[in-house]
């Protein structure tokens, strides 16, 4: 009997001591560094992690993981945990990693064993097919572990390579990444900003004044505003934390959990046939009269809901996620309101990295297509618009999901080739009767034909060259077009479009890789 009883009090003892050094953890840097991490209106690593997971869905590792350094008096601190928060738990029932880097602790900065926590994960992640999200809040590489910690970098960027388009990689940015630290986030799928609290660059204000003698703050060099508008880093900006980590768990709603499954199917309420009257009036009478491509994107969409990705940046495309019959889809529209819907440089950029992404993890691409060509200029050509617009081209060529594309108004010129066009490969290409697919406007293209002709002359030449070829029946003809369409229709064809693909299998010939231009 009292052998038993010491055995309990000795049991007791190490239960409480296991709950004693669990609550330390979880204070991170202590109460005062908590306080002054809310004080910028930033939450704390483990709050993050709360709002990002199911409720009582998280399991930690590593709780007890300190650092190895002895130089510079660190062996005096090793606080547990070290500076990062790693483990898994569940977005609406499925299966996530996760990383929350914890300001708290020597300003989250990064040592050798923050790293091997954070490689842990990433491993575990690829080997069981789920995404990676991580939360970005950290002063950078640890000064006192010198090449270590730069070490510990590498070993992360390798992880993210390597999980590259085998699972989702979502970084959400929520105080400083700076230096080395941003080229992580930089190879994963997605990153998320908070504005005023989280900037990302290469080299510090201070850096840039020293080196260059500009003077700039940490907002402008690197903010989320800039990276949003400006560089295209960033693929959303959000008021707050909370709002930042709600829009992630949206976003994962909408992703596969690995590259061999296909995107989640939702319960939706949505009648697949709805038909929308309002779409037979979009296209207005004045060819050159805008209007905006969002409304149709909407009016296809289950219940009106777009995910839009980049949406401050580029504004001449449109890309982002819906759900046709409760399944994920991607979209790719180009955006009559900005640049008359030309592609340029940055959307050429933005919409490849996006069809790419939508590739590598089989989600099917809807491409709505308004587009009067590339927008001409030395500012385009001297910038390398002739790559760049070919990444586009190769990134819809080589993409072997599903492909369906609707023609509105403009499709002209290599441009028309370009946006997942009969010729690369797409699956159904359908048009509106207000489709004109022509090698150039009219007036262009008789000025060019009829040269020398007196003014009366061209306009009634335009005039039959129009009725002749500014319509869909041409392409339609030779079978580039597989269907003009009712507008008001156009979600039910879609859908079935759609319905009728999700058996395809398409394979491109072996290859190590490609080479697209990059």
């Amino acid at each position: 009997m009292l052998a038993q009883t010491g055995g309990t009090s000795a049991m007791t003892d190490i239960l409480q001591e296991l709950d004693q050094r669990r609550q330390t953890a979880r204070m991170g840097g202590g109460a005062r560094r908590i306080e002054a991490q809310h004080g910028k209106g930033k939450l704390t690593a483990r709050e993050r992690i709360d709002l990002l997971l199911d409720e009582g869905s998280f399991e930690e590792f590593d709780m007890f993981v300190a650092h190895r350094c002895t130089d510079f008096g660190m062996e005096q601190d090793r606080p547990a945990g070290d500076g990062v928060v790693t483990g898994w738990g569940t977005v609406n029932g499925r299966m996530v990693y996760v990383f929350s880097q914890d300001f708290t602790v020597f300003g989250g900065s990064l040592s050798e064993t923050h790293a091997q926590k954070i490689c842990k994960i990433m491993d575990m992640a690829v080997q069981n097919g789920a995404p990676v999200i991580g939360i970005n809040d950290s002063g950078g590489a640890r000064i006192q572990e010198g090449v270590a910690s730069l070490a510990g970098y590498a070993e992360v960027f390798q992880r993210n390579i390597m999980a590259s388009g085998v699972v989702p990689q979502i970084s959400l940015i929520m105080g400083p990444c700076a230096g080395g630290a941003v080229y992580s986030p930089a190879m994963t799928d997605f990153i998320f900003m908070v504005k005023d609290s989280s900037y990302m660059f290469v080299t510090g204000p201070d850096v840039v004044k020293t080196v260059t003698n500009e003077v700039v703050t940490a907002e402008e060099l690197g903010g989320a505003t800039t990276h949003t508008r400006k560089s295209s880093v960033a693929d959303g900006a959000f008021e707050n934390d909370v709002e930042a980590l709600a829009e992630a768990r949206r976003l994962i709603d909408l992703l596969p959990l690995n590259n061999r499954q296909k995107p989640p199917t939702r319960p939706f309420f949505d009648d697949v046939a709805r038909i929308e009257e309002s779409l037979d009036t979009l296209i207005p009478d004045n060819a050159n009269t805008p209007y905006d491509m969002k409304e149709l994107i909407l009016k296809l969409a289950d219940e009106s809901d777009f995910f839009e990705i980049q949406a401050e940046f580029a504004k001449n495309i449109i890309t982002g996620f819906v759900r046709l019959e409760g399944s994920t889809v991607g979209v790719v529209a180009n955006q009559p309101m900005v640049l008359a819907g030309c592609l340029d440089i940055d959307s050429s950029r933005k919409a490849a990295r996006f069809v790419r992404f939508c590739d590598a993890f089989e989600i099917p691409i809807l491409t709505l297509v308004d587009v009067p060509g590339f927008l001409p200029g030395t500012a385009q050509e001297y910038g390398g618009v002739i790559k760049h617009g070919a990444k586009l081209l190769f990134a819809y060529g080589e993409a072997t999901v599903p492909k369906v594309t609707v023609i509105t108004r403009k499709a002209y010129g290599g441009a028309y080739d370009v946006m997942a066009s009969k010729h690369l490969r797409g699956d159904f290409n359908y048009a509106w009767p207000t489709a004109e697919i022509a090698v150039m406007g009219a007036k262009g293209a008789t000025e060019i034909i009829h040269r020398g002709k007196s003014a009366d002359e061209i306009a009634r030449l335009t005039k039959e060259y129009e009725d002749r070829f500014a319509n869909p029946f041409v392409a339609a003809e030779k079978g580039f077009i597989d269907e003009v369409i009712m507008p008001r229709s156009t979600r039910r064809r879609v859908c079935r479009a759609f319905a009728s693909l999700r058996g395809k299998s398409q394979q491109n010939p072996w290859k190590k890789h490609d080479n697209i231009p990059l």
